[in-house]
């Protein structure tokens, strides 16, 4: 099972990317917006997601394990297959994605192509109160995998902070993941997190605010007896 590629981007092409490990090149899935964050000669880590089938084998790959653990979420519900999974956590963001499942924010979910009302309402229904599961991010932290795709019996220490960053956007959504970001490194599922800190900008915290206002502001709404002077 393949889980991750450390490679040169040899090809890029519609909606997939060659990548080449050591002379061999793996024909990787990944969304419109991935793909543009790749250039062509550079060497690049990819998440993978691994399908095998009996009659093919098929790697999706993601350049944040984030999106790559909704992914893999995702494709648990009835009625949501690889093209619209793969449609969401790529058209909305890891972060984004998360902040529309804890409000049950059904038209977010809608905006991604090929998700119709029903099935948006189904997916927010299906994931309510759910997060993806941490299952790499000990073995991102430790060393050998960020580095170079090591031993993962290695690089799994029984306690190990876990450090989780999403991709800053700029402006307010990337205050929004900076955010999300901190609240999930606390120790608040991310779900209660995206929740916090979506109620804390519409709210609390003005537009435009900092993120460490808006963290102020969400850890207000999970811990109000806290003192955050």
């Amino acid at each position: 099972m393949i889980g991750a590629l450390l490679g040169q981007v040899a090809a890029i092409g519609a909606h997939r990317a060659l990548i080449d490990v050591g002379g061999v090149g793996y024909v990787v899935e990944m969304g419109d917006r991935a793909l543009g964050r790749l250039t062509l000669g550079e060497t690049r880590r990819l998440w993978i997601e691994t399908q095998v089938r009996e009659d093919s084998l098929r790697l999706f790959g993601f350049t944040a394990d984030e999106e790559r653990a909704w992914f893999v979420l995702l494709l648990d519900i009835p009625g949501v297959g690889a093209k619209v999974a793969m449609a969401l956590v790529d058209g909305l963001g890891a972060a984004s994605l998360a902040q529309a499942i804890a409000l049950e924010d059904k038209t977010a979910i809608s905006r991604a192509q090929g998700v119709g009302p029903k099935l948006a309402a189904r997916i927010a229904q299906e994931l309510k109160g759910k997060a993806p599961s941490d299952y790499w991010r000990a073995a991102r932290i430790a060393g050998p995998v960020a580095a170079g795709l090591g031993e993962l019996s290695a690089a799994m220490p029984p306690q190990i902070e876990a450090k989780t960053t999403f991709p800053d956007d700029g402006g307010d959504d990337g205050a929004r993941r900076d955010a999300i970001s901190a609240l999930v490194n606390l120790g608040y599922p991310i779900a209660d997190a995206a929740r916090a800190v979506a109620e804390a900008m519409r709210a609390s915290a003005p537009s435009g605010a900092a993120a460490a206002e808006i963290i102020r502001s969400a850890l207000r709404l999970l811990a109000p007896n806290a003192d955050l002077r």
